[in-house]
C-alpha cells in the first residue's frame, strides 16, 4: 500500500512533468539546417511571413469603402516620434522609433484609394536634384540643350507632385504596472504560482492640410498591454535525494505590435473624420470602443449616405479667401499640363 508521501511525490512529479511539457510545447518550431558544406548547423525558427496585424482585414475593407465613395486621397507622412522619454541602459527605448514607417505601411494597405507621397526621408531625391542642378547627373544618354549636345540631364522643375494632406504626431505615453496581481502557494515546498500584469501605450496623431496647414482631424488613442506568468515549483528531499524542479509559461502581448495597432486605428480614425467615410463597419467589435472612433452620421450608415459626403469648405473661416483643397474623386482625379518635353 502506497504511503501518503509516496502518493504526494508521484502527484508532484506528474504535475511538474506536465507543466514542463506544456511550456516546451508552447515554443515556436525550431530546426537545425546545414547551409554550407563543412559548416556547423544553423538554428532556424518559423518562416518569414507578411506582418499581418489585427487590423489588416479592416484596412482592406476600408480601402474598398473609400473607392466606392469616390474618395481618393493624396497623403504624406511626417515624423511620428517617440515622446515618452522612456529608455533603459540595457534595452534602449521601450517603444519603437519607427512610427512613420508603420504609418506608411498602414496607408499602403488601403490600395489605390490613397496615393502616398514620400515626405519622411527625401535625402536620395534631394541629393540627385542637387547633382542635376550641378549638371553632374546623367543616364548614359545625350541631350540637346540650347543647341548643344550634353551628357547631363536637363531639369526644368515641377517633377515632384504635391500632396493634399500629411499625418504627424507621436507616441506619447508608456505607463508601467497599471495593474498587477498574483498568487503563490505551497505545501511541503510543492505548489503553483501565477502572476498577471498590465501596462499601456498611447499615440496622438493629427491630419494636416498641406496647402494651408489647417488641422482637419485629430486622434488620441491608448491601448493596454497585458501579460501573464504561471508555473509550478517542487523542492523536496526524497530519502537522500534533493529534487528541485521549476516549470512554467510566461507570455506577454508584444509591445511594438500594440504600438503598431494603435497607430493603425488612429489613422483609420483620422481618415474617417476627414472624409466622413467611417470605418466602424470594417472592424470587429473588439475595436468598437465608442470613445475611440469617429462619430457616425445620423442615418447610422457609417458615413456612406449622400448627406455625409465630404464638404471641404465646411471647416474654413468665413474670411478666408483660399478654399481648402477638395478631396480627390474619380471625376476630378485626373491632371493635365502643357509644355515642351
Amino acid at each position: 500500500m502506497a504511503t501518503r508521501k509516496g502518493i504526494g511525490a508521484r502527484i508532484a512529479g506528474t504535475a511538474s512533468a506536465g507543466a514542463l511539457m506544456v511550456s516546451l510545447g508552447a515554443c515556436a518550431d525550431i530546426s537545425h539546417t546545414f547551409i554550407g558544406e563543412g559548416e556547423a548547423p544553423v538554428v532556424f525558427g518559423p518562416a518569414v511571413r507578411n506582418n499581418v496585424t489585427p487590423l489588416s482585414d479592416a484596412y482592406a475593407c476600408y480601402g474598398q469603402k473609400l473607392e466606392q465613395s469616390g474618395v481618393h486621397l493624396s497623403i504624406g507622412v511626417s515624423d511620428i516620434r517617440d515622446y515618452t522619454g522612456k529608455a533603459s541602459d540595457l534595452e534602449g527605448t521601450v517603444v519603437s522609433q519607427g512610427g512613420p514607417l508603420m504609418a506608411y505601411s498602414a496607408l499602403g494597405k488601403l490600395g489605390s484609394a490613397v496615393q502616398l507621397h514620400e515626405r519622411f526621408d527625401t535625402r536620395v531625391a534631394e541629393l540627385e536634384l542637387a547633382y542635376m542642378d550641378k549638371r553632374q547627373l546623367g543616364d548614359g544618354r545625350n541631350y540637346q540643350v540650347n543647341g548643344q549636345v550634353v551628357p547631363w540631364k536637363p531639369y526644368y522643375g515641377g517633377t515632384i507632385l504635391d500632396s493634399d494632406y500629411y499625418i504627424v504626431g507621436g507616441i506619447t505615453e508608456v505607463n508601467y504596472n497599471i495593474q498587477s496581481g498574483g498568487l503563490q502557494g505551497s505545501a511541503d515546498l510543492v505548489g503553483p504560482r501565477a502572476r498577471t500584469f498590465t501596462m499601456s501605450v498611447a499615440v496622438d496623431l493629427r491630419m494636416v492640410n498641406t496647402k494651408n496647414l489647417l488641422v482637419v482631424a485629430t486622434s488620441s488613442l491608448q491601448k493596454q498591454i497585458v501579460g501573464y506568468e504561471v508555473g509550478f515549483e517542487l523542492f523536496r528531499f526524497f530519502n537522500t535525494t534533493l529534487v528541485d524542479i521549476n516549470a512554467g509559461v510566461k507570455n506577454q502581448e508584444p509591445i511594438q505590435l500594440g504600438v503598431r495597432t494603435t497607430l493603425e486605428l488612429a489613422i483609420l480614425d483620422l481618415l474617417g473624420k476627414a472624409t466622413k467615410v467611417f470605418y466602424q463597419d470594417c472592424v470587429s467589435d473588439y475595436f468598437k470602443d465608442p470613445s475611440a472612433i469617429g462619430p457616425r452620421d445620423k442615418n447610422g450608415d457609417g458615413g456612406n449616405s449622400a448627406e455625409s459626403a465630404p464638404d471641404a469648405s465646411a471647416t474654413l473661416p468665413e474670411d478666408q479667401e483660399e478654399p481648402q483643397p477638395p478631396l480627390l474623386t474619380s471625376e476630378n482625379s485626373g491632371a493635365s499640363a502643357t509644355g515642351e518635353q
